[in-house]
């Protein structure tokens, strides 16, 4: 599927808050959305959106209609772009991340950690996950932050993506991890990722949506479940998520952006489900709660 990049150069304070406001916008249809400074123009910021070509034209009357409601006048200039593996071009110029006790890398870097970190070799190939992300380091700050406190022995990791937190989460415990996701594609990954990092025999990686899945009642419950998706399918799995967490487990929550604070933690404190914690990585809210 070829995708088609929309951008245009305008000043820092206009370009973040269009990004806040593409971001709202353009989150259920799962189209990136980026700011950034640039380098030999320092004065001048990006803005850009990435979205499927066969929705382009729709796409770009959403972005106008965007910027003239909040009163701003702006061109954008579109890129049709090649059709080629852009996960794997870009991974090339990753760099690994820590996050927590955690070290992520692909298989361009070889990284031997320190007596403290935990090495977690990923590459993500058509699913999400590669650890750069601030809601996947975010969540691997949090995960290093509560097994400090306890050991948990039976996880879901929910909308795995590449794997890379329930990867973690077997890497650091003695525990099982049950790894979910809606994508079949995310589901191969996954257990590819598993199988690099030896923890193939500790983590069971199968497709479903949401809930639907049999194994994952017959797992239930669960002391720890990650949830790394969106702001609005994770509401609407408020009541399945804490039917599923055991008395006194913890729930690690992302995917999330700070103006969606009050909601989430709206609707999961109505199912019994407290916060304990928050955090905000790269622009990006993660949120931990105990089961009461």
């Amino acid at each position: 599927m070829t995708q088609t990049c929309f951008r245009a150069e305008i000043e820092k304070s206009v370009a973040l808050s269009l990004q806040k406001i593409f971001e709202v916008e353009f989150e259920e249809d799962g189209f990136p959305v980026s700011s950034f400074e640039d380098l030999e123009n320092p004065v001048n910021w990006e803005i850009a959106v990435y979205c499927n070509t066969e929705l382009a034209e729709e796409t770009h009357a959403r972005m106008q209609r965007l910027a003239s409601e909040a009163n701003i006048r702006i061109n954008f200039d579109r890129d049709d772009l090649e059709d080629k593996d852009w996960v794997a071009e870009t991974l090339r110029e990753l760099t690994a991340v820590r996050a927590g006790r955690f070290i992520v890398h692909g298989s361009h870097e070889k990284h031997i950690p320190a007596p403290h970190e935990i090495a977690i070799h990923v590459n993500a190939g058509l699913a999400f996950g590669t650890g750069h992300h601030g809601t996947t380091a975010g969540c691997l700050d949090m995960l290093s932050r509560v097994i400090k406190r306890r050991t948990f022995r039976n996880v879901l990791d929910l909308g795995t993506g590449s794997g890379v937190l329930a990867i973690a989460a077997a890497k650091a415990m003695p525990c099982f991890v049950m790894a979910t996701d809606i994508d079949p594609v995310a589901t191969q990954t996954a257990k590819f990722n598993c199988k690099q990092n030896g923890v193939q025999a500790h983590i069971e990686c199968l497709t479903s949506t949401g809930f639907t899945h049999r194994r994952i009642h017959e797992q239930a419950p669960f002391d720890l479940v990650i949830a790394n998706i969106l702001a609005r399918p994770l509401q609407q799995m408020a009541v399945d998520i804490v039917a599923h967490t055991a008395p006194r487990g913890t729930v690690i929550l992302s995917g999330l952006l700070p103006h969606q604070r009050t909601p989430i933690i709206a609707s999961f404190r109505l199912q019994g489900l407290p916060l304990t914690h928050s955090h905000i990585r790269d622009g990006w809210l993660i949120l931990v709660f105990e089961k009461t």
